[in-house]
Order: structure tokens, then C-alpha cells, then sequence
């Protein structure tokens, strides 16, 4: 059956796909399906400079009293509208943002007698009743049209938020009378196809949008993603609107998905393969949680990474194919605020420099950031949830501080809505300036990044698009440190100069010495990059993820015995085979001395998970939560939250390894490649 649906989807597609494809899509390259997509080279370079600002509307800004939805998921006054966004226009400017997305601001229409839950439902526009026409409590089409055009007087591009794979019971027509077909979540494709073409279109037509956030973009085939976006394109080119420069522009045309998981699941049912893109962007979850693990915590309490943990985030972008165009944020309207994730850590509160300190240092990263970047409104001036910090279980939606809410509150706009204080607004200021610095150097938006330095206390990274080259580098820990780094290994021959406060730091003895206060990040252009350019490290081998000794070996038999342990365990995680379900590939047998081990098959990637029984008790866990390839490390008892995070920089077989006392206590474990 689901052969058959795939066949159905391919006729339905190629069809659209045949009336999109162009001169300028044209697809003659070596091993390249000849019916691919491709994605649109204009907008994938343009797309590298978005500095995009997130707006959750129900709980941004009320402009005008006489309507909202007065209801809804978190603690805002939930009276956002479509006219709070245009009054703040000059301000998202202000901060050198040159996007807006908003969430969705399609018509939810209520249904006689329903809950006050389905009317929080309608407040987040997740579940659209009507997806050509503007919910009368957020605004009417002409404040859309409003906010778009002076949106694009800006300089903002504007994004909608496309909802292609669930909607309300009670949805509506298109205006060409098409419906989308089978369940209300998620919907049936092929058949549901048109009438989502017909949506995605209609607003860059109507309106000109720019392009749209894609929720839960995995509930989308990716055939069918291939053909929605080859709508875009083609609606996008067909209508202008003059932009900021007095230049007649088409929108963008830019979409990125939504997909919460790790990178071998959003390169599966997001980017598609190499040579035959589904969607050309989707935003970094992977990375965004080894940024807060580093400077924050993540919503599990987990963190105190250091330099290697950003960098080894960074490097698994290799994993997806050429064409994807990651789009980092730190936060969205269903995470916890960076400010509250501070304090579930124990880490800083407002009161003290270092809560402002980690908040720069974790701007500074996105900023430096090859491809776009998004900024969760509030960020730029450290909102934080006042008294509250850790996870609430009782009773949490009806308070509003469930952690996929609790970022929903409402906004604090200087001059609309608030009067900051100084340290909010030394931060916003740190963040203007930091939009300006990727405005102005393209190797932070769109350089090539070679890591220079990954340790504990320090990252640094090389970056250079044509003649701009600099260095980014932070300190990710609490303590002060002095940087030295060699010329030569910065392709450096001559003076170092700060980009944010003009300092500049000469070699001594082919040497530079860069002191970093705690969290402390620079942006140092390299003023004469030497003509040889940059050395390339050398890639770890094979060799060096496998491990010695008896639970390193691949072929040891399983014994007849049960061993210590009672139960059958699982390796049991994030895997694209398995999405944390019991599989029986990842079964442990026992092989004797008291060990238990699994071989099996792994894609590369970075994995989180535990070892458990299908009841899940018990369960075990890496004592620090982190496993290296080829290393044994502590077993100790798991819990809910408590994952082991491991990387596979290469594909293959691994063994997965378990050992424990005699009375079944937990003791070591190891994941090694086999030979």
C-alpha cells in the first residue's frame, strides 16, 4: 500500500513539478535526477544574510483593545494583533533584524460549544479553519497588507507561517473549491497536494509575502514539499514590490521547515537526498541544543559543554546534502527562554552580570553563523519568565508554564510596551551591533568555516567568504583565559584587528596572544590573510573510534545464561530505524563476564538515548551524559531526561556494550566500530 501511495504521489507531482521547471532549473549534472527540483540558486544566496525575527502574535504586542483572543497557551495577555506588529516595525529595524516571521494569523473559526482548550487552540492559529482569510481577532486583510508593505519600506522581508499537514475539523474551501482530504491530522497526499499549492500561493499573490516557516514540515511527503516549493518559486516570480533600495524586487521566495529532531531525521523527511531537494532550509535543532548545553542548560537540566561540543554540532552539518541551508535560532514559542534556562541551571539570574555575559556569548555564536539566523522576540534583551524557572508538572497548561509555552509571554517592545533597563538595553544595543557586523562581513554569513580551536574553555573559527576573512572566537567558560594562536595556523601575516572595538593585536614571535574575559566573544578581521590560506586538519580515522579489550570485540558469542540482569535491554534513542521504540536489532544479548552487548548497523550522526527494558525499568545512562566512540565510561541507573549523547562522525557497524557487577549493579559501557 504505501508503494502504491508513493506511486500516486510521483504522478500527482511530476505533473506540477513539469509546469515549474524552468531554463533556470534546468537539471544536467552528472547523477542528478533528471526530474529533480532544484532549489533556486537567487534565493539560496540571498537566503544566507536573513536575520530573522520571530513573532508568536497572540502574545507579542496589543495595538488595538478592541480585539484578541483575550485566551491562550502561556502567560501573556494574549491581545496580539496584527496592529501591535506594525507599531513595531521601527523597533524590529532598529535592532538590524531584515525579517519578520510571523506564527499563524489564519481564521480559526470556533465551533458552537467548544472548550476553553480548543479556544487556546485557536489562539496559536495551529489549526486553521480558514487559510484565505485573516482571524478578525488578530486583524483584518488590510492591516496584512499593511504590515507586508511597510514590513518591505523597511527592509524586512515577511514570512508566514504555513500549517500544510493538520488543520481544524471545521476547515473551509479554497476559493477554487478544493479541500484538503482524509484526516484532520494529519492529511492524506497526494490528494490534499493542490489545495496546499493553492494556500502557499495565494498569499505571495495576494500579499507578496516573502515565503513561509513550514510546521511540522515531516507530516509533508517530501515529493510533495519538491512540488510546493516549485509553486512558490513560480508565484514568487510572477508578482514585485518595491523594496527599501527604490529596486523592484520579486519576494523571496523563501521557505524552512520545522523539524524537531536530529540530523539524520531532518535530512530524511526534510531535505531530501543529494541532487533531488525536498526543502532547501529547516531550522538547526541540533545545533541550537549544543549552544544551550554550552552556555546555558538545556529544558532537561543538561549542560557545561564546552568549545568540542560546538564544534562537533558544527561539523555534523555534513551529514545533509549540499543544497540544505540550516537557519539557527536559540529559542521559539515552544521552547524555555534562554534567560529561564539559566536559572533551571542554577547557572545566573538577572541580577548578576553573568546572566547578560552568557546571553552575549550565545548571540555572538548565532551571529557568526554561516546561513540564516532567527531571534525568538525578547531575546535581544534577556526576557526571562519572573519566578519561574523550573519544570512545572501540575497543572501546567491551565498556568501557562508548560516548557512548550512558557516563552509565550508578552512582549516587552521599547517605547510600545516597556522602558528598559540598562542592562536590557546594553544587550539590545550588543545585538544591533551584531546585525550590523553580519550586514557588513559576509564571511560571518555566508563564510567558509574551518574550526582553528575546540576545548573546554574556547572556540574559535576561521571564516572567509572571498576577500573578507576573520576570526570568531568565544569563551565558554567562567574563567578568564589568554588565547595564543600561530600565524601560521590562521593564515595570518599581519595585524589582527577587533571588529567591535577597533583594538589591534600584532603577532610577537609569529604568535598572537588574545586575552577573553569569561564568556567573552571577539570578531577579529584578519587584515592581510597569508597567500597559501588556511591549513586543513586532518579527519579522525576509523581507528580512532574503536576501542581495546573484551567489550570493544564485535564477535563475541552470546552464552546461554542470563547474566546479572533480569530483563532483556535495549540501545533504545533518537535513531531515524527506531524514534526511542524498542527494536529488536538493538536487543542486548549477554556474552559473558557480565557484559551485554549489541551490534548493529548505525548511520553517522549525533544520537541521544539510554539502555533499558521495554518497561523501562530499569534503565542506565553514561554518568555525564556523554559517550566517545572507542572510550568506556560509567554506567549508572537513567531517568526520565537523563540521555546519553554520542556522535558517530562515520557509518557502520558498532557494538554497544554493557557491563555490570555481579549483583547487577551498573558499572561500564562503550560503543566501538567494529573492524
Amino acid at each position: 500500500m504505501k508503494r502504491n501511495l508513493r506511486s500516486l504521489l510521483a504522478v500527482a507531482i511530476a505533473a506540477s513539478l513539469a509546469a515549474c521547471n524552468s531554463a533556470d532549473n534546468a537539471v544536467d549534472v552528472a547523477g542528478v535526477n533528471s526530474n529533480a527540483y532544484l532549489c533556486d540558486t537567487t534565493m539560496m544566496t540571498q537566503s544566507d544574510d536573513l536575520r530573522i525575527y520571530q513573532i508568536m502574535v497572540e502574545s507579542f504586542v496589543n495595538g488595538d483593545s478592541s480585539i484578541g483572543h483575550g485566551t491562550g497557551y502561556g502567560t501573556s495577555h494574549h491581545k496580539g494583533d496584527l496592529q501591535g506588529i506594525i507599531d513595531s516595525l521601527d523597533y524590529i529595524e532598529s535592532l538590524g533584524m531584515n525579517a519578520i516571521w510571523l506564527t499563524p494569523i489564519f481564521d480559526s473559526i470556533p465551533v458552537d460549544g467548544q472548550d476553553h482548550w480548543a479556544d487556546r487552540l485557536d489562539a496559536t492559529g495551529y489549526f486553521t479553519s480558514n487559510y484565505f482569510a485573516v482571524d478578525p481577532r488578530f486583524g483584518t486583510m488590510d492591516q496584512a497588507r499593511e504590515l507586508v508593505e511597510k514590513a518591505h519600506e523597511k527592509g524586512l522581508y515577511v514570512f508566514f507561517d504555513g500549517v500544510f499537514g493538520h488543520h481544524k475539523g471545521n476547515v473551509v474551501p479554497s476559493p477554487q473549491g478544493r479541500l484538503p482530504a482524509g484526516e484532520n491530522n494529519p492529511v492524506s497526499y497526494p490528494e490534499s497536494l493542490e489545495f496546499y499549492q493553492e494556500v502557499a500561493t495565494y498569499w505571495i499573490e495576494e500579499l507578496k509575502i516573502d515565503g513561509w516557516r513550514l510546521d511540522q514540515a515531516y507530516q509533508v511527503p517530501t515529493e510533495a514539499w519538491a512540488a510546493i516549493r516549485a509553486s512558490v518559486d513560480q508565484a514568487s516570480k510572477s508578482v514585485s514590490y518595491v523594496n527599501s533600495e527604490g529596486e523592484t524586487v520579486n519576494p523571496l521566495g523563501y521557505m524552512v521547515a520545522e523539524i524537531w529532531n536530529n540530523e539524520n531525521y531532518i535530512k530524511e523527511t526534510g531535505y531530501g537526498m543529494e541532487g533531488n531537494p525536498a526543502l532547501c532550509s529547516a531550522f538547526d535543532f541540533p545545533v541550537r541544543y549544543r549552544v544551550v548545553e554550552t552556555f546555558a542548560v538545556n529544558e532537561n537540566s543538561i549542560g557545561n559543554k564546552g568549545g568540542k561540543w560546538l564544534d562537533e554540532g558544527m561539523s555534523l552539518h555534513s551529514l545533509y546534502p549540499s543544497h540544505a541551508k540550516p537557519n539557527l535560532m536559540l529559542g521559539n514559542h515552544d521552547m524555555v527562554r534562554f534567560g529561564d534556562l539559566l536559572q533551571r541551571g542554577n547557572i545566573a539570574s538577572p541580577e548578576q552580570p553573568e546572566y547578560w555575559n552568557r546571553h552575549k556569548a550565545a548571540l555572538s555564536f548565532q551571529a557568526a553563523y554561516s546561513g540564516p539566523i532567527t531571534l525568538y522576540y525578547g531575546e535581544e534583551i534577556g526576557d526571562e519568565l519572573d519566578g519561574y524557572a523550573n519544570k512545572v508538572e501540575q497543572d501546567c497548561a491551565v498556568r501557562g508554564l508548560c516548557d512548550d509555552h512558557v516563552a509565550r509571554t508578552s512582549a516587552n517592545i521599547e517605547g510600545i510596551t516597556a522602558t528598559l533597563d540598562a542592562n536590557q538595553r546594553d544587550l539590545k544595543q550588543y545585538v544591533s551591533q551584531l546585525m550590523a557586523l553580519r550586514a557588513d562581513h559576509p564571511a560571518l554569513s555566508r563564510g567558509e568555516r574551518s574550526n582553528i580551536v575546540a576545548n573546554e574553555t574556547v572556540y574559535v573559527d576561521h571564516k572567509q567568504a572571498d576577500d573578507d576573512t576573520l576570526l570568531y572566537m568565544v569563551s565558554t567558560t567562567a574563567q578568564s583565559d589568554t588565547v595564543v594562536l600561530k600565524a601560521s595556523e590562521i593564515a595570518s601575516e599581519g595585524q589582527l584587528v577587533d571588529l567591535l572595538t577597533g583594538k589591534i593585536y600584532s603577532a610577537v614571535d609569529g604568535k598572537y596572544s588574545i586575552k577573553l574575559e569569561p564568556f567573552e566573544a571577539k570578531f577579529l578581521s584578519i587584515e592581510k590573510p597569508s597567500a597559501a590560506g588556511l591549513m586543513k586538519a586532518a579527519a579522525a580515522t576509523s581507528a580512532s573510534l574503536m576501542g581495546e579489550g573484551f567489550m570493544a570485540q564485535c564477535d563475541n558469542p552470546a552464552v546461554g545464561s542470563a547474566g546479572p540482569v533480569g530483563k532483556t535491554l535495549y540501545v533504545v534513542g533518537d535513531f531515524v530505524d527506531a524514534g526511542w521504540k524498542h527494536k529488536p536489532n538493538r536487543a542486548y544479548s549477554y556474552v559473558g563476564n557480565n557484559t551485554y552487548q549489541a551490534v548493529v548497523d548505525e548511520k553517522a550522526g549525533a544520537f541521544r538515548m539510554q539502555y533499558a527494558s521495554k518497561d523501562w525499568s530499569p534503565q542506565f545512562t553514561a554518568d555525564g551524559l556523554e559517550l566517545s566512540p572507542g572510550k568506556i565510561a560509567t554506567l549508572k541507573r537513567g531517568g526520565y531526561g537523563k540521555d546519553t549523547a554520542v556522535t558517530l562522525p562515520e557509518a557502520g557497524k558498532y557494538v554497544w556494550s554493557l557491563s555490570f557487577s555481579d549483583s547487577g549493579e551498573p558499572e561500564q559501557l562503550m560503543v566501538s566500530k567494529c573492524p
